[in-house]
Formats: structure tokens, C-alpha cells, sequence
């Protein structure tokens, strides 16, 4: 618990995660509005056809501010700091005050997913409340079971962001792929040109948990349902589990200094 709180500590201490709580927090509002007011022309006209999901696709598309949690997590710890300070880089300290690296990375894990969850929960009171208040008695209905499912996927997509970053030690690489990938081009609709598996990516099937609810057979469509909500979230459970084994199999046999 000791290495838990000192790693909110220093998360909470990190400047850029001001601007993760802030991209969190606001962009799923930000662009519920506007689908929503899109919607409510949509509805005054008679031809609206995606009211169901008005909120989740800001919701699917606001999770940046939770893969900058998780890179920032790691990335911080392999910054140099200044030559007052020794030129050092803080995980040199923190393995030191935290004995067992697993220990270290339980910890870290823990408070992004925390943090995850709380950001999450505030996301989803900006875009219910913003919702409302464009679209009034049209507002669809919010079912929790959708709504738990977002939580679920802004936590693993946390978690696939801190695994990337314990793999590549930096940054920039897993912070620009992972940003990309949920706001611009998704490397499952690339990929499912090629093949179904592409079905299987954590991002694609972890958009089942509270996406996609059309209960209609799969018709080969990438946007239509292909797993239910319970399978898309074990396939991406299970890519956090193998990327953080991974990741943590390295981080053990790695020399911190080089």
C-alpha cells in the first residue's frame, strides 16, 4: 500500500496529467455535443438512426486522456533529469525505495487503474449531462450495463498503454500509435481488410462492451456486432494480461541503468 500511494503521489505530480484529466474529463462531452445536436436535426426531421448511440461514440472516442495516464506513468520514470539533480532518471529511486520490482509495477498498475476508473465515471456524468441538455425528452436512455463496460474499456486501454511503455521505455512511439489508433485510423479497420481476426484486437473487441448493439447476425461489417459484451471484454482482459506478463517478464530482466 506504501508503493500504491507513492505512485498516485507521483502521478498526481507530473504535469501532464493535468492535461489527461482535462482531455478525459471534457472530450467525450465535447463531442457528444456535437453528435448531439447533429442528432436532435436528425430527429426533428424523421431520419434520425444512430439516437442509441448518442454518448457512447463520445465516450469511444475520449479515451485519450486515459492512454496519456498510462504512457506518462512509465515514460516519467525514464525522463533524465536536470544536472542539478545528478542526470539520474527516476526509476532508479523508485526501485530503490521498492525493493521487488513486481511489487513496483503491481503498485503502478494499481493506481492507473484507480485513476482510470474515476476518470471514467466523471466522463460519463459530462456526457450524460450534456446529453440531456441538447436533446431533452429525446435523450435515449443510459443503460449501466453500457456504461460499466466504458469504465471497463478506458481501464484496459490504460493498462495496454502502460505495458506498451514498460516494453519501449519511451514516450513518444506508444503515445502517437495509441492516439492514432482511437481518434484517426484504427489498425482494425485496416487490418479487417486483410482478415476477421482483426476482430480480435483489444481495441475492436473491447468496443463490444458497450458499442455495437445491434442484435442482427454479423453481416461482414467491421461496425456491426460480432462478439457479446462479456466475450469482447475477456478478449481484451486478456491482451492487458499477456502485454503486462510480457512487459514485466522484460522490466525483470532489464538493466535499469542501460
Amino acid at each position: 500500500m506504501r508503493a500504491f500511494n507513492a505512485e498516485l503521489s507521483k502521478l498526481f505530480s507530473l504535469p501532464g496529467i493535468w492535461l489527461a484529466f482535462l482531455i478525459g474529463a471534457f472530450a467525450p462531452a465535447v463531442i457528444t455535443a456535437l453528435d448531439s445536436i447533429v442528432q436532435k436535426e436528425e430527429i426533428i426531421a424523421g431520419v434520425s438512426t444512430r439516437l442509441s448511440e448518442v454518448g457512447y461514440i463520445g465516450l469511444a472516442l475520449g479515451v485519450q486522456g486515459v492512454i496519456i495516464l498510462g504512457v506518462l506513468a512509465v515514460s516519467s520514470e525514464y525522463l533524465t533529469e536536470s544536472s542539478e539533480s545528478g542526470g539520474g532518471a527516476q526509476i532508479t529511486t523508485s526501485l530503490t525505495a521498492v525493493a521487488s520490482r513486481l511489487h513496483f509495477l503491481l503498485a503502478k498498475a494499481g493506481a492507473v487503474t484507480v485513476i482510470s476508473i474515476l476518470l471514467c465515471i466523471v466522463a460519463i456524468m459530462t456526457t450524460v449531462s450534456t446529453t440531456y441538455l441538447i436533446l431533452g425528452e429525446y435523450t435515449p436512455a443510459f443503460e449501466w450495463s453500457r456504461l460499466i463496460g466504458a469504465v471497463c474499456y478506458w481501464t484496459f486501454t490504460a493498462l495496454l498503454a502502460l505495458g506498451i511503455t514498460l516494453l519501449t521505455k519511451n514516450g513518444i512511439i506508444p503515445l502517437a500509435v495509441l492516439m492514432i489508433n482511437s481518434s484517426v485510423v484504427s489498425f482494425s479497420v485496416l487490418l479487417y481488410k486483410v482478415t476477421k481476426l482483426a476482430l480480435y484486437l483489444p481495441d475492436r473487441a473491447g468496443l463490444e462492451m458497450f458499442m455495437f448493439t445491434s442484435d442482427t447476425p454479423f453481416t461482414g461489417s467491421l461496425f456491426d456486432r460480432f462478439h457479446n459484451p462479456f466475450t469482447g471484454g475477456l478478449i481484451m482482459f486478456t491482451w492487458v494480461v499477456v502485454i503486462f506478463i510480457i512487459a514485466a517478464i522484460v522490466f525483470h530482466r532489464r538493466d535499469v541503468a542501460a
